[in-house]
């Protein structure tokens, strides 16, 4: 198997062009593992699509499938401009959580930046989560995927890595949640570190700043229709919520290396 591997913001994925082999579950968790693999975040699989220019199908570090990853569908664009499968640079990408459009932007004939329509947010009330030792309060957002949005003081000091599992395998997210911690830091600016579903700790989320970019026009912190920047332990992404709660990222994407594996 022939892999490209590429990252957004450093959240990293392997990229194949090809069909999804039977036997991904344990392809991906040996490929995805930093220390006997590869090393990702998972794994990315592009294909034709009847009903779009490409498709593509987004793995977890732990094998599970995704619906929709705003970091790694740049690269897709990136992925299917640079290596000839099309000379568009506007494309429509089929996913599970719907088709979405995207603008790729260009210097010297490379793609350096991606602009992505990532559709409507749902932003739903707070509730309140039962944890081990106290709960805590979020908002519920839907971007094709779940994330529980956690406002805080400082985003630095959030307990990620002890608070995030615990939101993740909550009862009250039947499926799985992405949960992200968020602190204001000026106008419309947002620090942002994450725990992904299927994933752990990563350094950068795309759908999760589209989500907590969303939660945050709807709260009043940050403006409608204007350009939010979110900051990631990876980097920096533009995230723009228009009153009818659509929302667009705009961020980087970069090829790390090519490789090949005897699966």
């Amino acid at each position: 198997m022939h892999f490209t591997k590429m990252q957004g913001l450093g959240n990293d994925y392997l990229y194949v062009y090809g069909n999804v082999p039977e036997t991904i579950t344990d392809v991906c968790i040996r490929l995805s593992n930093r220390h006997f693999g590869a090393g990702s975040d998972g794994m990315i699989f592009i294909s034709p699509s009847p009903i779009a220019d490409f498709k593509m199908r987004i793995f977890n570090a732990d094998g599970s499938e995704a619906k929709m990853c705003g970091n790694g569908i740049r690269c897709v664009g990136k992925y299917v401009y640079e290596k000839g499968y099309t000379e568009k640079t506007n494309l429509r990408i089929e996913t599970l959580s719907g088709i979405k459009t995207l603008n790729l932007r260009l210097i010297a004939g490379k793609v350096k930046q991606v602009s992505v329509d990532m559709g409507r947010a749902e932003v739903s009330k707070d509730i309140t989560v039962p944890l081990e030792n106290g709960e805590i309060v979020c908002t519920p957002v839907s971007v094709g995927n779940p994330h529980a949005v956690i406002f805080v003081k400082n985003a630095e000091n959030a307990e990620v890595s002890a608070l995030g599992p615990q939101m993740e395998h909550s009862e009250l997210f039947s499926g799985g949640v992405n949960a992200e911690f968020a602190e204001v830091t000026g106008e419309n600016a947002i620090r942002m570190r994450v725990w992904e579903r299927g994933s752990g700790i990563t350094l950068a989320c795309g759908t999760g700043a589209c989500a907590v970019a969303s939660a945050a026009v709807s709260k009043g912190l940050c403006e409608f229709d204007k350009p939010i920047t979110v900051k990631l332990d990876g980097g920096r992404l533009e995230i723009t919520v228009s009153r009818e709660y659509k929302v667009t990222m705009t961020g980087p994407a970069e090829t790390v290396y090519e490789g090949d594996v005897v699966c």
